[in-house]
C-alpha cells in the first residue's frame, strides 16, 4: 500500500479554505394563510326597540302612616295640579289637632293671668305694697307663659300640617301612569301610591348594547319611528344614558328626547330608534383579521406580486352581527389575512390557501 504525503503548507491552505466557507442561511418557511379580498359594502343602520315615556314623572305617596279610605284616580286619568288623588283615615290626626288647640287655649289663659298678675305687682310696687322680688317673679312668669304659647302654637301648626297630609294631591298637570295603592290598604310614609307622568316632553327609552356605547353620548341624533305606523317619524337627541351597563343584558338604558312628537306618540307606544347618520360604503372584515388591543388595531396586507405581508394600522367600528367596519386603513381590492394575525412578521412570504406553491 502506497501512502501519499502532502506538504504541510498544502494542508494548512485546505484547512483555511474550509473555515472561510460560510454556512448557507436557513430560509424562512413559507406560511400558508387564509385571506380575503376587501370589498366595500353598504352599512345598514342599527335600530333599537323601546317605548315612549314621559320625560318627567313623579311617584307620589302620603307623608304619614295610615289606611287608605279613597282613591279617586285610575291609570290613564288626566289630573290637574292640586287635585286630590287619594285620602287616608284622618281620625287620629284630627284628634291630635283638637288636643293641640286645647293646649294652646290653656296656655293663652295662663298667659292672660300672668299678664294681670304682672300689672298688679307693678302697681303695688308703686305704692310700696309689694317687693321688687315679687315683681320680678311676675315678669318671669309672664315670659314663661308667652314661651309656652309659642311652643304650643308651633305644635298646633304641625298637627294641622300632618292633617293635611291625609290628602294626596297632584303637584302638576299630568296623566296617571301607575297606581300602587288600594282602598283599605295600610301604607307607610313615603310609599308610592300614584305615579303621575307629565304631559309635556316625552322620551323614547331604549336599551343600547354596550358595544355601541358611542351612540349613548349626550346629544347623539336619532330618528324615532312609531312601530304601529312606520311612516310616522320624529327626530330626537340623547339626553340621558345609564353610566353602567346592565349586568344581565350588557345594555345601557338610554333616554332620547323627542322633538315635538305628534299625539300618536302616546305613552307606552313601541318605537324604533335609529342613529341619524349617513349611509356609508365601508369595508367589512371578520374579527379574526383584526389584531391589536384597546384603541390600537392593525391588519396584515398581502402584496399581490411578492406574496409578502406587512402590517397596516386601521380604525374600526364594531359591526352588527360580528366583525368590524374598517373606517380607515384598508382600500377595496386589497388582500387581507383573516387568520393567524398573531403569528406573522413583516416581509414574511406567505402562501395563500388554495394557490399552488
Amino acid at each position: 500500500m502506497k501512502l501519499t504525503f502532502f506538504p504541510p503548507l498544502v494542508l494548512m491552505a485546505v484547512a483555511l479554505a474550509a473555515c472561510n466557507e460560510a454556512p448557507e442561511a436557513a430560509e424562512t418557511p413559507i406560511r400558508p394563510v387564509l385571506t380575503t379580498i376587501a370589498e366595500a359594502k353598504r352599512t345598514e343602520a342599527v335600530g333599537f326597540t323601546g317605548t315612549v315615556e314621559a320625560a318627567y314623572s313623579a311617584d307620589l305617596g302620603f307623608r304619614v302612616l295610615g289606611r287608605i279610605t279613597a282613591r279617586n284616580v285610575n291609570v290613564g286619568d288626566l289630573v290637574h295640579k292640586g287635585e286630590v288623588l287619594a285620602t287616608l283615615d284622618n281620625s287620629s290626626l284630627r284628634l291630635a289637632v283638637d288636643k293641640a288647640k286645647a293646649d294652646v287655649a290653656s296656655a293663652k289663659a295662663k298667659l292672660d293671668l300672668a299678664k294681670v298678675t304682672e300689672e298688679r305687682q307693678k302697681k303695688l310696687l308703686a305704692t310700696n305694697a309689694a317687693t321688687k322680688e315679687s315683681v320680678e317673679e311676675s315678669v318671669q312668669s309672664r315670659e314663661a307663659a308667652e314661651a309656652s304659647v309659642q311652643q304650643l302654637q308651633a305644635s298646633l301648626t304641625k298637627a294641622l300640617e300632618q292633617l293635611s297630609y291625609a290628602k294626596l294631591t297632584s303637584e302638576t298637570d299630568g296623566v296617571v301612569s301607575a297606581v300602587s295603592g288600594e282602598v283599605g290598604q295600610v301604607v307607610s310614609a313615603g310609599q308610592t301610591i300614584v305615579t303621575i307622568a307629565g304631559l309635556g316632553a316625552r322620551d323614547a327609552v331604549v336599551d343600547i348594547l354596550d358595544s355601541y356605547d358611542a351612540l349613548t353620548a349626550i346629544g347623539t341624533p336619532f330618528v324615532v319611528t312609531l312601530q304601529a305606523n312606520p311612516t310616522i317619524k320624529v327626530k330626537g337627541k340623547v339626553r340621558e344614558a345609564a353610566p353602567q351597563a346592565d349586568a344581565a343584558t350588557r345594555s345601557l338604558r338610554t333616554k332620547i328626547a323627542l322633538d315635538a312628537p305628534p299625539e300618536t306618540f302616546r305613552l307606552g307606544s313601541t318605537v324604533t330608534a335609529t342613529p341619524e347618520q349617513p349611509v356609508r360604503d365601508e369595508v367589512w372584515l371578520p374579527q379574526s383579521a383584526i389584531g391589536g388591543e384597546g384603541a390600537s388595531h392593525f391588519v396584515w396586507i398581502v402584496d399581490q406580486e411578492t406574496k409578502k405581508v406587512s402590517t397596516r394600522p386601521v380604525t374600526i367600528e364594531t359591526a352588527v352581527g360580528g366583525g368590524a367596519h374598517i373606517l380607515s386603513g384598508v382600500k377595496p381590492g386589497e388582500r387581507v389575512v383573516t387568520a393567524g394575525v398573531n403569528s406573522l412578521s413583516n416581509d414574511q412570504t406567505v402562501r395563500i390557501d388554495g394557490e399552488t406553491p
